[in-house]
């Protein structure tokens, strides 16, 4: 006879585990994340308007690499250039000084043709036979030749000074006017010496007859010059 409350061993009864509900309750948990989503979202939306609190150092250490990566352009000091001035004004050092260049020069080629060199040029000779002599100053009749070549560089280097902001020539509408200028005054040089000085019948033109071949390296200055006038054009 069994007694009452008396439960033998059964060899196919399972043992006893965890509760039945463990697995429910993971499920559920796993489950109702998704519920969480609209309060996960709301969170990002309040970070987002809430305002991004920067700490001074960093700050501090933003600025510091912004001022070497972009350093600003220091005004160029009129120190440097002792001739500039002021570059709205017109009679400026540089401006006189280029002037005094130009107009050195042109003298200076004119004197040597009409003054120092003789009427038919070195080495010619007169009605008596007598080698015709140069007048003027005697360093300048010694130079012959090469007071062109003088003349000639004191003008393209007073036209080549000219070319700077500080004067008229190197400013606004004076940068046209300068570079055509210089352009056209050389091609018309060349034109010249190859329209009236060569050929059959060629003409006696001043300055140009005691240059020959050489004209065409005045008229080439004068174009290089051009160039440097073309360097300030904006």
């Amino acid at each position: 006879m069994r007694q009452t409350g008396d439960r033998p061993d059964r060899p196919d009864r399972r043992p006893v585990g965890p509760p039945a509900c463990a697995p429910v309750i993971l499920t559920v948990s796993t489950t109702a994340s998704p519920l969480r989503a609209p309060a996960r979202a709301g969170a990002r939306r309040a970070s987002r308007r809430s305002p991004t609190v920067h700490d001074p150092a960093s700050r501090r250490t933003d600025r510091g690499a912004l001022f070497v990566a972009k350093l600003p352009r220091l005004p160029k000091s009129k120190d440097r250039d002792p001739l500039a001035g002021d570059r709205l004004a017109v009679l400026t050092p540089r401006t006189i000084i280029a002037a005094l260049l130009v107009i050195a020069g042109i003298a200076l080629i004119v004197y040597y043709y009409f003054g120092i060199r003789p009427t038919d040029g070195f080495g010619s000779f007169n009605s008596d036979g007598k080698p015709n002599q140069p007048g003027g100053p005697a360093f300048l009749a010694d130079l012959e030749g090469y007071n062109y070549l003088i003349g000639f560089i004191a003008m393209f280097l007073g036209l080549a000074i000219s070319a700077h902001p500080s004067t008229p020539l190197g400013r606004g509408r004076g940068v046209v006017v300068g570079m055509l200028g210089c352009f056209l005054l050389g091609l018309l040089w060349i034109c010249i010496f190859y329209i009236f000085l060569t050929g059959n019948d060629p003409k006696d033109i001043p300055i140009f007859n005691d240059l020959g071949q050489k004209n065409l390296f005045v008229g080439i200055g004068f174009m290089a010059v051009g160039f440097t006038f073309a360097t300030r054009w904006e």
